[in-house]
């Protein structure tokens, strides 16, 4: 029996503060990698707009019912027949708090999984970046797939990645695909971003795909870019730069067998005991 296979697309953006102009950006680069022979398109986080003023945030942003560009994207979804992945919307959950959700649609328009970002990146960089999402962003409290016809897909969100837990739970969960679109600082991504990326697909033997933000936003953010294919023996199959485009690269999912039956490390999970855990021997 052949193994199934698609063809798989990142559009790389560089959003602004603008939905309705970043939405024209993505549906022209969603159209292209659909011409090109896309089946399933990814899209980075933050698709909607990257705007670090929480007032101005809270001032564009609605509820999943409100939201100006997912119906737009649904839409487009049915229209090229394709399963588009919406690395991640702003989406207001409450009047002070939003959500980084992570939307998979498939051909027929329909929401098919919703994923709301689990690891709040907060942080001080050296050079005086700071970041807080947990300031804006409630995280999220479950692991999710979505089933695909070739695959089921691991739905994770840039900060994610450095949790190697959660990706090996998604793997042993059934996932031989793993997401995690993504806006990395320029400073983090040029020291960890295709080393992180390789090293998940390396430990779980699944392909990695992650669409990101590049280049200089109008929020003064600079983002690392270079949306990366990679197979799971760690070969990046396709890469982007640092400005918007469309990447693409074929995904045989024989490869996942492949790669497992060298290293099956998914399957030699041992119970081990902790520090604490032999304390508490001692003392009892």
């Amino acid at each position: 029996m052949t193994s199934p296979r698609f063809t798989a697309a990142c559009v790389q953006l560089q959003c602004g503060r603008s939905i309705d102009a970043n939405l024209e950006t993505v549906t022209a680069l969603v159209r292209e990698a659909a011409a090109r022979g896309a089946d399933y398109v990814q899209t980075p986080e933050q698709t909607g707009l990257l705007e670090s003023r929480r007032d101005r945030l809270f001032d564009q942003i609605g509820t999943e019912e409100e939201d100006r560009m997912l119906p737009v994207l649904r839409d487009l979804a049915r229209e090229l027949g394709i399963y588009l992945h919406i690395g991640s919307l702003a989406t207001r959950i409450a009047d002070d708090k939003a959500a980084n959700r992570a939307f998979v649609i498939g051909p027929d328009g329909a929401i098919r999984a919703r994923y709301d970002k689990i690891h709040m990146f907060d942080v001080d960089l050296p050079g005086g970046e700071s970041y807080r999402e947990s300031a804006t962003y409630t995280p999220g409290a479950r692991a999710e797939t979505v089933d695909l016809p070739w695959t089921r897909l691991g739905i994770t969100i840039c900060y994610d990645i450095r949790f190697a837990y959660l990706y090996r739970r998604l793997a042993q969960e059934g996932a031989r695909v793993l997401t995690a679109p993504a806006a990395f600082t320029k400073v983090t991504g040029a020291a960890h971003w295709h080393l992180l990326q390789r090293t998940r697909a390396v430990e779980t033997g699944c392909f990695v795909i992650s669409a990101a933000q590049g280049g200089k936003h109008e929020n003064g953010r600079e983002t690392y870019g270079h949306s990366l294919i990679v197979a799971p023996w760690g070969e990046v199959l396709a890469e982007a730069g640092t400005e918007p485009e469309v990447i693409l690269a074929e995904i045989d999912l024989a490869r996942v067998d492949e790669a497992r039956s060298r290293v099956p490390s998914l399957t030699h999970d041992r119970a081990i005991d902790g520090p604490a855990d032999r304390r508490e021997r001692r003392a009892s």
